[in-house]
């Protein structure tokens, strides 16, 4: 399970102090993501970041998911127990995930991290979940009108 300390709360203090790209790399690389390296990759440059703001997650291409949603690999609802049981029960119970990680690319919102938490929150019957976003420079920045 992810750490507590990487919450929404400390997510939307990063934004206001301009610090997004390291919580980004630094939520990464704690224990229960160990995803330093993408974390290097996604904030490497001068990329700008947004967030938290709520994203539909049938808006999301994934890397893993169920069949029907904009996924590239389809995977069997057995393969989400676990992670995905727990987490679901703690989101009915009142718990805010972390924001997922998110990247910009010709107008599309892919899931760069969240995979286990964009299935918690689907299967607790939620539509939409907090996300940053990153953007490779300010014109894919001014290609992003929000979400709907």
């Amino acid at each position: 399970m992810v750490d507590r300390d990487f919450s929404l709360d400390t997510a939307r203090h990063a934004a206001e102090s301009g610090e997004l790209a390291r919580w980004v790399a630094d939520f990464l690389s704690s224990p229960g993501s160990d995803n330093s390296a993408l974390g290097a990759q996604l904030t490497e440059d001068s990329a700008t970041w947004i967030g938290p703001v709520k994203v539909p997650l049938d808006r999301l291409h994934r890397l893993a998911g169920p069949e029907g949603d904009p996924v590239l690999q389809v995977t069997d609802d057995d393969d989400w127990r676990g992670d995905v049981d727990e987490m679901k029960d703690e989101i009915e119970q009142g718990w805010e995930p972390p924001p997922l990680i998110v990247t910009f690319q010709d107008g599309e919102l892919h899931l760069e991290d969240g995979n286990h938490r964009v299935e918690s929150l689907r299967r607790a019957g939620q539509h939409e979940g907090w996300a940053l976003i990153r953007f490779e420079d300010d014109r894919q920045r001014s290609l992003f009108h929000g979400v709907s």
